[in-house]
């Protein structure tokens, strides 16, 4: 089930000349069965392209240089169906600037015990030469993905689309452009980093724009489009009539509809997918944008707030790795701890948490902003929806990137929090909220993070392998005193 439009990961088997035509043409035709039962597999979400069977060193090599240069092309799937000397391989793989996944899989399932013989087994020899093509990546120190089962296996199909997902982050992340609105919130330091180093890491760039330009495109936004937006308002979330009947409410509700058509023209006028703004630099807004943050998230874009351009980036890729699957994606921050009974985190922000983890329907209100500009703004109130859910935190540490990654259980708060005027998600971080927020912190993980109930920890290693970044979790499995000597032992490693 292709969701990823044209984007594709290229198939590629290999093998050599010296088994002969006929063999060569069983090999082909075997791939092509292999690559239609992928397509096929509802449970793998970009197109499998194929790109053939390699058999001499050229071959090889024209197809990684070919991939190298195809701008859909997101990376590429490696099967040996016979023995392909490695030999063969170091040219193309040297060259390669894509990932790959080895997917380690015969055509057969079982063995026809009463009509083996030698021509079957010189055919159906994966065992035999994936491991040959396994020493030349590891010998070429190459990060991939092994992917181990038969090729019609469930299994099989949700490893190689986890990393068929990490493959789409990456490229979304060079191609990704995030905006900054004023600069980073004063003295705070998390959120602050090398953008030139980001840049190399991740491939985005971060720009800024003054608040001037910004504040031109959203007074130019027309009565038309502002009513248009309203009706849209009211039609999809709840909220009292006085919002839009009431003079000066209605006022409140069109300032936020001309940031939101504003800020969306904008970001899309200089190619960027992810914003930032800070609280303490409105100047030429009416206000901190509220509502209009959220359904710009809604809509894909990524958001940081106070600046962390580092949160907002990862916020749209994240969103664009989970796309198709159920659950959201959003900007968040641990917000205030219960530590009555079981720890529990009560996540959410001063205004910007995206829509797409909501558990009902979002009501549409206005309260009292009262943090940096004291004025009343529009926003969704809503409580997550319950569920396992991941928190993602990526920090500069000058030598390196590091990706914090804490495994949540979201549960459905006690009560109905009446007096909280922002959405909100409560979750029980796992092992416990003392370990889990001990080892965050020995980890340096910043107080804003990704909170995604859309991709999986499987996909984020994938994601981090491929970028050869540092990747630490907090889960089940963590016990303190060995995540402090894992940092440390990191700490070795990546220097």
């Amino acid at each position: 089930m292709n969701i990823f439009n044209e984007k594709q990961v290229w198939f590629v088997t290999g093998s050599q000349h010296l088994y002969g035509p006929k063999v060569l043409e069983s090999v082909a035709n075997n791939s092509e069965e292999i690559i239609a039962g992928l397509n096929a597999a509802p449970g793998i979400s970009v197109d499998i392209a194929n790109k053939g069977t390699v058999k001499t060193p050229d071959e090889i090599l024209a197809v990684c240089r070919a991939a190298n240069n195809d701008p859909n092309c997101v990376g590429l799937m490696l099967w040996m169906h016979t023995f392909s000397p490695a030999k063969m391989w170091i040219a193309g793989l040297t060259q390669l600037n894509k990932p790959f996944l080895h997917l380690h899989t015969q055509f057969n399932a079982q063995l026809p015990w009463d009509e083996i013989d030698m021509d079957f087994m010189n055919l159906n020899q994966s065992a035999h030469g994936c491991r040959e093509f396994g020493f030349i990546g590891t010998r070429l120190n190459i990060e991939r993905k092994v992917v181990v089962g038969h090729w019609k296996d469930e299994q099989v199909h949700k490893d190689v689309d986890e990393w068929c997902r990490a493959a789409i982050g990456v490229e979304a992340g060079k191609q990704l452009k995030v905006a900054r609105f004023g600069d980073n919130m004063r003295q705070v330091a998390v959120t602050e980093g090398n953008k030139v180093s980001a840049q190399i890491q991740f491939g985005y760039e971060v720009n800024a724009y003054g608040l001037g330009e910004l504040s031109d495109v959203v007074n130019s936004v027309s009565e038309s489009d502002v009513n248009h937006l309203l009706d849209e308002y009211a039609s999809t979330y709840e909220m009292a009539p006085e919002l839009l009947n009431d003079k000066d409410q209605k006022i409140l509700m069109v300032q936020e509809a001309r940031l939101e058509l504003g800020m969306e023209s904008f970001l899309n006028s200089v190619g960027a997918s992810a914003f930032t703004n800070t609280f303490e630099n409105l100047t030429g807004l009416t206000n901190l944008p509220g509502l209009a943050t959220q359904r710009l998230m809604s809509k894909g874009f990524g958001y940081g707030g106070e600046g962390d351009w580092k949160t907002a980036a990862m916020t749209h890729i994240i969103k664009v790795m989970g796309q198709g699957r159920e659950g959201g994606t959003s900007f968040m921050e641990d917000y205030t701890y219960n530590f009555g009974g079981k720890g529990q985190v009560l996540g959410a922000h001063m205004l910007e948490v995206c829509p797409s983890i909501a558990a009902a329907k979002p009501k549409l209100e206005i309260h009292r902003h009262t943090i940096g500009c004291r004025c009343d703004i529009p926003r969704l109130i809503f409580s997550g929806q319950s569920g396992e859910a991941l928190n993602v935190s990526v920090i500069d540490l000058g030598d390196r990137f590091r990706m914090v990654v804490n495994m949540v259980d979201t549960i459905t708060p006690p009560a109905s929090l009446p007096h909280l005027p922002v959405a909100h998600a409560l979750w029980e971080p796992q092992p416990s909220l003392n370990v889990a927020a001990a080892a965050w912190i020995h980890a340096g993980g910043a107080h804003h993070a990704v909170y995604s109930q859309a991709v999986t920890l499987s996909t984020l290693a994938d994601y981090a392998e491929i970028l050869g970044i540092e990747m630490v979790v907090i889960d089940n499995d963590t016990n303190l005193r060995q995540f402090k000597q894992d940092l440390r032992n990191n700490g070795v490693y990546y220097r």
